[in-house]
């Protein structure tokens, strides 16, 4: 009965991310038309808000798992930008060319907090240099992609924002509900609090993320699925980080400063560099992106 459940919970949860993230495609291009700024940057302001993820890592923190609540934004990042791009791209092919300023703002976001974190600790002080440094780094992100632009539907704009809204509302309950079985099959198998934090956890409460990018670049809006991307990168590692900091004095113990903070950099980097390069994301990128994220989890076990 169990394993039945789990399939059904899995194929609801896919309905309910596909259908949400349709929804919420359709809204943000309507809306984006209705306020008059680009889909790009509309997507880059609302994707990151990744409440559920900032949640989890506050109440891991609070709880005595530091390990677990730096997973949030390491793993969440390093999940982002591999995962997430790698299994989209295999979806449908990701095109569309960044501003040069926009690519080199990402590739730097996650460099503040590879600096503050080398003590092992986040401090407050730390925290609240994280969250100014968001704010500035997502500035740049705007500023520089202020001109991207892609074929807006003036039609749709009627009712954009209350469809934006369910949208969203309906991918991450879909996202619960296909992070549900992730997480309870995984917690039981005693792996540490670092592991579980920076993959089983990470993954879970991201996976609506998926259809986020892969609709939108199945419908050739390239721009608006790397809005979701490149929104996404340094909410986490700079205002997630920040922030739960800012609640609780972050510990960073031997397995994230050594296993899981140099993939969240390097990753990041290497998704700007080669969106610089290739100018979108193809499918036989999506496929390496997709094996370094298994050669990461696999060091991640082998190493817990």
């Amino acid at each position: 009965m169990s394993s039945v459940s789990a399939v059904a919970l899995l194929t609801v949860g896919v309905v309910l991310v596909v259908g949400g993230a349709e929804l919420f495609f359709d809204g943000l291009l309507g809306w984006a038309a209705r306020v008059g700024v680009s889909a790009f940057v509309l997507t880059v302001l609302v994707s990151g808000l990744e409440l559920e993820n900032l949640v989890a890592g506050i109440a891991a923190d609070l709880k005595g798992l530091p390990g677990a609540a730096a997973g949030t934004f390491l793993g969440g990042t390093t999940f982002i930008a591999l995962a997430v791009t790698g299994l989209s791209a295999a979806i449908a092919p990701i095109r569309a060319a960044m501003p040069r300023g926009v690519l080199l703002w990402t590739a730097a976001s996650p460099l503040p907090l590879l600096g503050l974190a080398a003590d092992g600790e986040l401090s407050r002080l730390d925290g609240g240099l994280l969250v100014a440094w968001f704010a500035l780094a997502l500035g740049g992100i705007v500023y520089s992609g202020r001109d991207v632009l892609g074929t807006e539907h003036p039609g749709r704009r009627r009712l954009a924002g209350l469809r934006l809204l369910a949208g969203l509302g309906i991918l991450t309950g879909g996202g619960v509900v296909l992070g549900e079985g992730m997480q309870r099959t995984v917690s039981h198998l005693g792996v540490s609090q670092s592991l579980l934090g920076n993959t089983a956890v990470a993954a879970a409460v991201e996976v609506e993320e998926v259809g986020r990018v892969a609709v939108p670049a199945r419908h050739g809006r390239g721009d608006v699925a790397l809005g979701n991307l490149l929104g996404t990168i340094p909410h986490f590692v700079a205002l997630n980080a920040g922030v739960i900091a800012l609640v609780r004095p972050l510990d960073l113990g031997s397995a994230s400063l050594e296993v899981h903070l140099p993939p969240a950099v390097g990753s990041t980097v290497l998704l700007a560099a080669l969106l610089w390069w290739r100018r979108g994301i193809g499918r036989i990128e999506g496929f390496v992106l997709l094996c370094l994220y298994a050669g990461y989890v696999a060091t991640a076990i082998i190493t817990s």
